[in-house]
């Protein structure tokens, strides 16, 4: 999958990466890059949908609209509300990946951001400043976190 990045600095949502009261440290902003629009369709498309443009359209065709795919819902809102830096625990649970492993936290067809587990993991709540259905994924893992609005996280495994 041949991937192309903007750069961290002109992506239209750089803020949630600069924001004074979860601080990103420079090491790992150059670890967080925003795909160009081609790239994430790229990837939206090879993991998630061919068809669906956010998680809210998947229909039965997609493994995300498939509630089997599905294991377990929890709520994220509390931690990521709470002055703990930790991934709710049931995440931490669900996700048994090594820190290198490449994670893609799609905000949707058009945007998505790739870095490695461990960013991900302490820089989480920067990720969820945008919160209306982002999906967390690998391509090279199977979990999969579904993200919504009502502050709830849908884990579950790809197929």
């Amino acid at each position: 999958m041949q991937i192309s990045y903007t750069p961290l600095e002109l992506y239209r949502r750089k803020w949630i990466f600069n924001n004074k009261d979860l601080p990103v440290t420079d090491e790992d902003k150059a670890n967080i890059k925003p795909l160009d629009e081609k790239s994430a369709m790229t990837v939206w498309k090879t993991l998630v949908s061919d068809k669906a443009s956010a998680s809210e359209h998947f229909s039965k065709a997609d493994w995300g609209g498939r509630p089997k795919s599905w294991v377990k819902d929890d709520c994220w809102q509390a931690s990521w509300d709470s002055d703990a830096p930790e991934l709710p625990a049931v995440m931490a649970t669900h996700f048994d990946w090594e820190p290198d492993t490449r994670v893609f936290f799609c905000y949707d067809k058009y945007q998505a951001i790739e870095t490695v587990w461990d960013v991900f993991v302490r820089n989480w709540k920067c990720f969820l400043f945008f919160d209306d259905g982002p999906l967390l994924l690998s391509d090279s893992k199977p979990q999969v976190a579904l993200f919504t609005q009502d502050g709830d996280v849908k884990l579950g495994v790809r197929s």
